[in-house]
């Protein structure tokens, strides 16, 4: 049994899209569905962002049983395999507009369907991904927000060096199913060496290479490891954090929640502010606006979270400009 979860904005009984359909018909119900790739029902992250597009939703106007009902699916997993599964679904269920995360998922939706209305969040580079001709003129059916440019990976490592400034060679988890990993990769080894550092992927296909990969890395002193956005990643942010530890292996990571969590540091935007926006898109769609209308947006805001608890463990001392310009530090 799929996992899904039927919630109208403020709240309401559990649904079937059949019966909203038939009151569709009459002009009463729109339709939405949701698909917050990287996090189970379970979890607390995941159901940050989905209240937020819920909470920003109800505020444009938009009220359970009276004009909208939103579908939220939710994955058993974050392997390929289930992502393209719960997209197909998603699609088959025809909504009005559908949002969607992650560049796995959007690659998988792209294949499925280009006239659905979509919006995007937490993706890097659809312009090279190819889900938009561009930011400001997505020119189709789909337009968002995006997670990072690829760039930011030399700002990953640069953190990491200052922050470690032992570490001589930096690991980059890349998934060989998400061709934008390939370009932060590439962006990593251009910086490093002006950091004098020695730069290797651990390429994962699946949970199972998740330990061996970064135990064999770690097999040799100096390392650091930069973890990039992926649902998978997402998924399995406590093994990471544990295993970095466990390890005595400097981490940064893209989302605060990971810091938070335990991880020694990370830089990245506020997510649940593109949901929001998201929430914003929606309504534009469903008023009449098209996607291939709408601008992808970037975030503008990018904050550095240091958990000093961790570094103490790691034998690491912060520098006190790097706390200083840190936007929160986890004492």
């Amino acid at each position: 049994m799929r996992r899904r979860q039927f919630l109208g904005v403020i709240g309401g009984a559990a649904a079937s899209w059949p019966l909203v359909a038939r009151a569709q018909q009459s002009g009463n119900l729109r339709r939405v569905g949701l698909l917050p790739i990287g996090y189970r029902q379970t979890d607390p992250e995941g159901e940050v962002r989905v209240t937020a597009f819920l909470d920003t939703f109800r505020k444009l106007g938009w009220s359970d049983g009276r004009n909208v009902r939103v579908e939220v699916r939710w994955l058993l997993s974050n392997e390929t395999e289930q992502i393209r599964v719960e997209t197909k679904a998603l699609v088959e269920a025809a909504p009005d507009v559908i949002v969607i995360s992650s560049n796995a998922a959007v690659a998988a939706l792209q294949k499925l369907d280009r006239k659905i209305p979509a919006v995007f969040v937490q993706v890097s580079d659809p312009v090279g991904g190819g889900f938009v001709s561009s930011l400001s003129r997505p020119d189709g059916n789909i337009t968002g927000f995006q997670n990072f440019e690829t760039a930011m990976s030399g700002k990953w490592l640069g953190l990491l060096k200052e922050v470690a400034p032992e570490v001589a060679r930096a690991a980059v988890i890349v998934y060989p199913d998400t061709a934008v990993h390939f370009e932060f990769l590439r962006a990593v080894e251009a910086v490093a060496p002006s950091l004098g550092v020695e730069v290797s992927a651990i390429k994962f296909g699946n949970r199972d290479d998740i330990a061996r990969g970064i135990a064999e890395f770690a097999g040799t002193p100096n390392g650091g490891l930069i973890v990039l956005p992926h649902p998978g990643n997402i998924d399995m942010r406590a093994l990471l954090i544990e295993l970095t530890a466990r390890l005595h292996l400097p981490a940064i990571y893209p989302f605060r929640y990971f810091a938070t969590s335990g991880g020694l540091m990370s830089y990245g935007f506020d997510q649940t502010e593109q949901w929001r926006g998201a929430a914003g898109y929606v309504d534009r769609i469903l008023r009449g606006a098209k996607p291939a209308e709408l601008p992808v947006q970037a975030p503008t805001k990018y904050d550095l979270v240091i958990n000093l608890k961790s570094a103490h463990a790691l034998g690491l001392t912060i520098s006190p400009s790097l706390l200083a310009s840190a936007a929160e530090v986890i004492e």
